[in-house]
């Protein structure tokens, strides 16, 4: 029996010929991530353990996002820690307040992720970067702590289930209605501990930018990672970003999935997720003229170039609308200014935008746009579970960055085609 790409890339880092859904692998780790909220119990594990070293200064990123510039004296205790963590044992890649991003975004913009890699992060979007050919994985703080020490970690090695595309995305459809009809078809828990891993010719119709958020949101299935094959596309992007070795997997042609779902992208539709599971989703016919008081566009989902492209083509000559709130958050600050570059931040604040520096922020509950008592926002981000960006009796529906911005315009959930 063949594998597929997620098991050849764990039998390569545990130094095995061959493995099998269901085994028990311990692989070598390229890289080992954390963020100001799970890093600061990462390193209250790694000194309660007596443990003295790092396994390499140059494999361990630390990335403080979710709650800085600081939002509270909590949250600059944590960064504090983080920082003092960074400063001990030298770490290579640690970034701060002014050279930070969002750290989903940051990782591969700085040439961090490669192609038939390996690496855990205390961050459940850590399967982000299956998008450029590699296996990453969330893990909690404590593999964490063991994984910066050892540079080692336990895998089951997970069943897989093959998401074929074909076709072409249509105009104001992107890789967030992949992801969001793919949930919806099978299931916040469709994919428990299995592998998504895409194919078809509609894989090169796609671009990176759909392909981070694909794999971004494949554990709002349930999967242990998603994984894109590597190709032209994704050679393009890594050119001048990774400047090490790196080599490529593909699927054997025998490589055994659970399931196959097949996606039509031609005839795919702007699709939104509406409280309180991403699974719950429907298409934008089915919703529009929802009641909305926020907006949201930015996040490791949704805060890329390309999504600053499509939300500043609908703001355009046009207004957020009176009573609703509308924020932009660039994922980078490379991505800011090569928006700034581009005019678009030019273009959000005409259209009355508050356009803020890279942070999680709101994606979470943290802070840039937590809701008030029964407020909906409507969200570029990645989770609209309770109580997610505010209290209880709130609410969020996910949506692609052109629909958030037609809904901003038009006051409530609102069709871009139809502007």
């Amino acid at each position: 029996m063949g594998m597929t790409m997620t098991q050849k890339i764990l039998a390569k880092h545990a130094g095995l010929d061959h493995v099998v859904p269901g085994q028990l692998v311990e692989a070598k780790l390229d890289l080992v991530l954390g963020n100001d909220i799970t890093a600061p119990v990462a390193v209250t594990e790694f000194d309660k353990a007596g443990l003295t070293q790092v396994f390499d200064k140059d494999k361990i990123a630390l990335v403080l996002d979710h709650s800085t510039p600081c939002k509270d004296i909590k949250s600059a205790q944590l960064c504090a820690q983080a920082r003092a963590f960074a400063k001990r044992f030298d770490i290579t890649h640690f970034y701060d307040v002014g050279c930070m991003g969002v750290e989903h975004a940051l990782l591969p913009e700085r040439g961090l992720t490669a192609p038939g890699e390996c690496m855990i992060g205390a961050d459940s979007h850590t399967c982000t970067y299956g998008a450029v050919g590699m296996f990453s994985t969330g893990v909690g703080s404590t593999d964490m702590a063991a994984g910066m020490a050892t540079g080692l970690a336990w895998f089951k090695v997970p069943a897989a289930i093959k998401v074929t595309l074909k076709g072409k995305l249509q105009p104001y459809v992107s890789g967030k209605d992949v992801v969001l009809h793919l949930i919806g078809t099978i299931g916040v828990d469709g994919a428990l501990y299995k592998s998504l891993e895409f194919a078809g010719e509609g894989v090169s119709e796609l671009s990176m930018d759909d392909r981070f958020t694909i794999a971004n949101m494949a554990i709002e299935a349930g999967a242990k990672n998603g994984i894109f094959p590597v190709d032209d596309k994704t050679r393009a992007y890594l050119e001048g970003r990774v400047n090490r070795p790196w080599e490529a997997v593909e699927a054997d042609p025998d490589a055994e999935y659970e399931r196959e779902v097949v996606i039509d992208l031609n005839t795919l539709q702007p699709t939104v997720a509406l409280p309180h599971l991403p699974s719950n989703t429907r298409t934008i016919d089915q919703v529009e003229g929802t009641h909305i008081d926020q907006v949201v566009i930015g996040s490791c989902t949704n805060g890329r170039l390309d999504d600053l492209r499509q939300a500043a083509a609908v703001f355009k000559g046009r207004k957020v609308a009176d009573g609703v709130r509308c924020i932009v958050i660039p994922a980078t600050q490379q991505i800011t200014l090569d928006a700034m570059a581009e005019g678009l931040i030019q273009i959000f604040i005409e259209a009355g935008c508050a356009v803020s520096t890279p942070t999680c922020g709101p994606c979470l509950g943290g802070h840039m746009g937590v809701l008030s008592d029964n407020e909906r926002a409507i969200s570029t981000t990645n989770r609209n579970f309770v109580g997610r960006m505010g209290p209880v009796s709130s609410e969020i529906i996910l949506a692609n960055p052109a629909v958030a911005a037609a809904s901003a315009v038009a006051g409530c959930v609102a069709d871009p085609r139809k502007l």
